[in-house]
């Protein structure tokens, strides 16, 4: 297998959410317009995934091994017809346990912090490895029941 670069790498989901993941919302990714596309007030379009043409939904996931606040939350993109719904709630809660299946991650670098010194100073970089999460569905986690004493 060739790595090449915006390869989606398979991983599974415990291998991305050890401590498990909680979907927060879903919604349609859209489009990215341009000013003057938006000035003549073309309708936005929904994105379509470029390997299978199926409309692109972002899923609102809190991953609970995060050690930061700013970590925890994550989007994880889904291409499908319609759109994912959520598995039911913990009764009581609002918490909504899921396990994704397909699982993918694209490494990326996020170079926005990366820029050239002035005269006479040295290249100052602060780009990090960034990631995306896309997934072929999801589905609720089923609590495993207790071993029966004997």
């Amino acid at each position: 297998m060739a790595i090449t670069g915006g390869s989606r790498l398979p991983a599974g989901h415990d291998f991305v959410f050890p401590r498990g993941a909680l979907v927060m919302g879903v919604e349609p990714v859209l489009k990215f317009q341009s000013a003057d596309e938006r000035a003549k007030g073309l309708p936005v379009e929904q994105e379509k995934d470029k390997e299978n043409g199926l409309l692109v939904w972002s899923v609102l996931v809190i991953d609970q091994a995060a050690e930061r606040k700013t970590d925890a939350v994550v989007t994880v993109k889904i291409a499908a017809p319609h759109q994912p719904v959520p598995p039911e709630a913990i009764p009581g809660t609002d918490v909504r346990p899921v396990l994704f299946e397909g699982l993918t991650v694209t490494p990326w670098i996020d170079d926005k912090g990366c820029r050239p010194g002035a005269a006479g100073e040295r290249h100052r970089c602060r780009a990090k490895l960034g990631y995306s999460l896309r997934a072929t569905g999801m589905k609720p986690v089923v609590a495993k029941s207790a071993p029966k004493a004997a």
